[in-house]
């Protein structure tokens, strides 16, 4: 299964396969052509409850990779697509945090690991 990470806010390459923005808010200052998107997948983003309780905080991550996990868990359908699409090339998990390690997406990464 080759699923990467790359943030929004760096340029596509042109090696990414298929390209999901998995973050609840688009990011800011960026186009539709600068994220050349196949996908946007809000609804396995972290809840606006969630995100804005984690604030990207390294002390709270692990929390929330727990609590994020959990909402993930009512989305099977989603996440099989996203597998199914790893499976079949590479799948590039779109995101706008800084931090790649401390990022949903990473979380998402491994969940779609964790079930193939």
């Amino acid at each position: 299964m080759d699923i990467r990470l790359r943030r929004a806010y760096e340029a596509p390459g042109a090696d990414d396969g298929y390209r999901v923005l998995v973050d609840r808010l688009w990011p800011r200052g960026r186009t539709k052509e600068d994220l050349a998107l196949d996908a946007w997948t809000r609804d396995l983003a972290p809840s606006a409850g969630l995100r804005k309780w984690y604030g990207h905080d390294p002390d709270r991550f692990e929390e929330f990779r727990r609590r994020y996990t959990e909402e993930l868990g009512g989305h099977g359908d989603q996440l099989d697509e996203l597998r199914r699409r790893a499976e079949r090339g590479r799948l590039t998990l779109v995101f706008a945090a800084r931090d790649p390690k401390l990022s949903n997406a990473a979380v998402l990464a491994e969940v779609l690991r964790a079930r193939a």
